[in-house]
């Protein structure tokens, strides 16, 4: 019942959300989830009731959605941000509060992230406010709310924890003082209206959600971002999206891993970034299966047969290569990578990784050609499928990378 266009379009209208961009799979399932709760035995009854219930539009909407944050992803666009909001300050000599937004926001990570970083680079309380903006309901309740499990606290610096957390027995909650610091409001980003009355912001945070939509759409909301954004503010977007903004006439601040564009005159010759579609809305990027995946040029020849380490090895190596990966730190996670390749089986999600790695790094050639070690090695991969159709696409050929997206979402079907 769920193949059914219709609920194809409900979302597309309701959150701009483009099916080729997650596949059907993903959406068939949510939708399947919704109508058994509901009893309804058919696409009609269910379609019925998702047109008559405004409850159940959110409720499918928050099926769709599955938020998968952590504090301090990508730690360089925060160590850039602290460094930013004190040199933009003193350009403003201090006249007034910065003003920070984050959209989506999700479950609070990345406003209350903005925060602590603000704070820990010595910016006072009345110096900045951050308000944070998501779609769903669920997802500002439990922002507000706070407390967070061991999940959204990653990677190997976590130190801020100590400063900004109290344990207690369901998890960690947020200090006062770092909740102070952030607004939290239900909004949506195709609404015409939204913020309308609120004067621009310094900096705004929207990362890795252009990805999931068609390029009408991305323009749409890149046109309400830029008039969100302050002319002389900073926008961070997410990894898979730089190239999209440099076509839109940004260009990047030009420090390494931030992902943070500014507003530029002219057309910018060279995006920095080639746009690398995120993972179907998004998984775990932790324990990565033992697939084979991507990176740096890897010479025709054959290593020589040894014998095959610890399975737990592999694993280790796999989720190490993932941490470091996510953390923004591309030069170990390289290494892993080779690490990995020199004493194990070439695997496709090593070439996945490093394929992802080449591609924020601006080598498009370099990615495109780990992208398809990674599917010589497994045809089906979806990550590499979907990241290799967004970098075909920012090439113009748009005909490739459909391709490329259908077979992603077959083999999501098949999951």
């Amino acid at each position: 019942m769920s193949s059914d266009q219709r609920f194809f379009d409900f979302l597309k209208e309701r959150i701009g959300l483009d099916v080729a961009s997650v596949g059907e799979a993903i959406i068939e399932r949510a939708v399947r989830q919704r109508s058994l709760s509901l009893n309804a035995q058919t696409a009609d009854q269910y379609w019925k009731q998702l047109l008559a219930s405004t409850d159940e539009q959110q409720a499918l909407i928050e099926a769709v959605i599955v938020p998968e944050t952590w504090f301090f992803r990508y730690p360089e666009s925060f160590a850039t941000l602290g460094r930013l909001a004190v040199a933009r300050l003193a350009e403003i000599k201090h006249m007034r509060a910065l003003r920070i937004l984050s959209l989506p926001c999700s479950t609070g990570e990345e406003p209350y992230s903005i925060a602590m970083a603000l704070l820990d680079v010595g910016l006072a309380p009345h110096q900045f406010k951050v308000q944070g903006m998501d779609v769903s309901p669920l997802s500002v309740e439990r922002a507000r709310r706070g407390v967070y499990g061991k999940n959204s606290f990653r990677g190997q610096d976590i130190e801020f924890r100590d400063r900004h957390f109290t344990e207690q027995t369901d998890g960690y909650r947020i200090a006062d003082r770092v909740r102070e610091q952030v607004r939290l409001q239900v909004g949506n980003l195709l609404d015409p209206t939204l913020l309308a009355n609120e004067p621009t912001y310094d900096f705004v945070f929207c990362r890795n959600l252009l990805i999931y939509f068609d390029q009408p759409t991305q323009k749409q909301v890149f046109e309400v971002l830029k008039g969100l954004t302050h002319v002389d503010g900073v926008l961070f977007i997410g990894p898979a999206e730089g190239s999209l903004l440099g076509r839109l006439g940004m260009r990047s601040i030009g420090v390494p891993q931030s992902f943070a564009f500014s507003r530029h005159a002219e057309p910018a010759p060279e995006p920095v970034f080639v746009p690398l579609p995120a993972p179907i809305p998004q998984r775990s990027a932790a324990p990565i299966p033992t697939r084979p995946r991507p990176f740096s040029t890897l010479s025709a020849q054959v290593v020589p047969i040894k014998p095959s380490p610890p399975q737990s090895d592999a694993a280790d190596l796999l989720s190490q290569i993932a941490t470091l990966a996510n953390e923004g730190k591309s030069l170990e996670a390289r290494a892993a990578c080779e690490r990995y390749l020199q004493s194990h089986p070439p695997a496709a999600q090593v070439f996945y990784w490093l394929g992802l790695l080449s591609d924020v790094a601006g080598s498009a050639l370099e990615a495109q050609g780990y992208y398809r070690k990674a599917l010589y090695l497994e045809p089906q991969h979806s990550q590499a499928l979907m990241h290799l159709a967004a970098l075909l696409e920012s090439q113009g050929d748009v005909a490739g990378a459909r391709r490329l997206q259908a077979r992603a979402a077959r083999s999501e079907r098949k999951q």
